[in-house]
């Protein structure tokens, strides 16, 4: 897999993106489009330059070694195609976290290591670097040769297991294990030493980040290959690539699959920061409407909890109480809109004065109307104040007409009013407001949203009954998990 750099991988100037794979991990990095103009910008430049150096040579030292010990090799069609598939696996890289992805390169690269020996697995893991030839460049200094060394020592070992002419299928699954398990080692050595002249990130990560992948992915794998040399040794080199095919598919599926889990992972962390916002916005109207009454102060963020509470002991889904909740925020936001000294009025109200009290509501509408995504909460405010019995503004909708979020601010609202202190009153006991919820049932609230509100009184402590401003802070993360299922709905 490929993925950006991350406190795991070495970041930008020796690496770039990354390939992380069950038995091919590699590090691939951009330090210089010119080395010698990029070499001075790496504290550890030097200590990477000789690596890359020992790497190179290395991998010159061990192919000349097989050459001439006469190492077997299959013919140079079998070597191309078999580099081909390898390539073309590397391109296929599934992203399985945010900083790994997995490539099923081990397939072509592992039998080519069993089936033909070091030498076919030196040749195909070098040229198979072919299909990745694009910046950053360095991957040529690294990650090239250590291909071509990973391929000789895990060819080397497969044969020191089993010989390359051995028919029997337990014997080869015996020396693809084995392969695997050198090809691993082998990987996770150039990698770690590669991390820490890098200084970007400890073995230690690398190695917690690997392990998981070669443990699930060696039994997944193992039979693969091993039915794929069984194939070719028995019956033809055609047979092998009737296994492997069906294989690199499967592959491409799970890419367009994981892509499309990227695609939805995305949208919903966009959501998430969509809806905090979006409850940032909603905390600045409260807050500037209890700026403008202080006996109201924290009046909005009390109904948005009582709401909340409410919605989710009649089983509404997460979706309607996170509604509810910023509803309850905003339900009287209409109330900037209203004369200078309306609200603050210490004495009871003239007709007049009521005629505009009853329009915050419209007014609330037409604000939040406004706002892109907030239509159905600009619909729950207009109707807060309506009455079951149709006796209430501004519309006059009675029972099941209501929204019922409405219904349940209807009922929140209500009950803070009167146990709030106002200009014009005292704050009402607790145990009298619950008696005036119950004697309005049927005729100002609805009998299930009271009910469920009283249940949720009872295993209330004293300070959420009273309706005490510090126990309902506004917040502007609250719930953000709703996001996503709002995303959904």
């Amino acid at each position: 897999m490929r993925s950006e750099p991350t406190e795991l991988l070495p970041s930008r100037g020796t690496n770039g993106a990354t390939i992380v794979s069950p038995f091919w991990v590699t590090v691939k990095g951009r330090i210089w489009a010119n080395i010698k103009r990029r070499i001075s910008s790496l504290d550890a430049g030097r200590g990477l330059l000789l690596w890359v150096v020992f790497l190179n040579l290395s991998a010159v030292i061990i192919g000349v070694v097989l050459v001439t010990r006469g190492e077997s090799a299959p013919s140079w069609w079998k070597l191309a195609a078999l580099a081909v598939v390898a390539g073309f696996a590397e391109r296929q890289a599934v992203r399985v976290t945010s900083n790994v992805e997995m490539t099923v390169s081990f397939l072509p690269f592992v039998f080519t290591a069993v089936a033909f020996g070091p030498l076919a697995a030196f040749v195909v893991g070098a040229v198979s670097n072919l299909a990745i030839l694009r910046p950053p460049y360095l991957q040529w200094s690294v990650y090239t040769p250590a291909r071509a060394i990973s391929g000789a020592l895990t060819g080397a070992a497969a044969i020191l297991v089993v010989p390359t002419d051995h028919r029997g299928f337990g014997a080869i699954v015996l020396a693809t294990t084995v392969a695997g398990l050198v090809n691993f080692a082998a990987d996770t050595v150039v990698n770690v030493t590669t991390l820490v002249l890098r200084r970007s990130a400890s073995g230690k990560s690398f190695i917690q980040a690997a392990v998981p992948f070669f443990v699930l992915s060696l039994p997944l794998y193992v039979p693969v290959v091993a039915l794929m040399v069984y194939g070719y040794r028995n019956y033809s080199f055609w047979m092998a690539a009737t296994f492997l095919l069906p294989a690199l598919a499967l592959q491409r599926l799970i890419h367009l699959y994981q892509e499309q889990r990227e695609a939805t992972a995305g949208l919903a962390d966009a959501n998430l920061r969509l809806e905090q916002a979006s409850l940032s916005f909603a905390a600045g109207l409260v807050a500037t409407l209890d700026a403008r009454d202080r006996y109201t102060a924290g009046h909005s963020a009390a109904v948005a909890v009582y709401a909340r509470d409410i919605a989710k002991r009649l089983g509404l889904g997460d979706k309607e109480q996170h509604v509810a909740h910023l509803a309850g925020l905003v339900h009287d936001i209409g109330k900037v809109g209203l004369p200078p000294g309306l609200l603050e009025k210490p004495g009871p109200l003239t007709p007049e004065e009521r005629l505009h009290m009853e329009q915050h509501p419209v007014i609330g509408e037409r604000i939040l109307a406004k706002i892109e995504d907030y239509a159905e909460i600009a619909t729950i405010v207009r109707h807060h104040h309506e009455r079951v019995d149709g006796a209430g503004y501004p519309d006059g909708l009675a029972e099941d007409e209501i929204p019922l979020v409405s219904r349940i601010i209807a009922v929140a609202d209500a009950y803070n009013a009167m146990t709030s202190q106002r200009p014009y009153r005292d704050a009402m006991p607790v145990s009298v407001a619950r008696l005036r919820l119950a004697q309005g049932v049927e005729s100002q609230f609805d009998t299930a949203v009271v009910a469920a509100f009283e249940a949720v009184l009872v295993g209330a402590s004293d300070a959420y009954r009273r309706g005490d401003h510090g126990a309902f802070p506004v917040s502007i993360t609250e719930r953000p998990r709703l996001v996503a299922v709002a995303a959904s709905a």
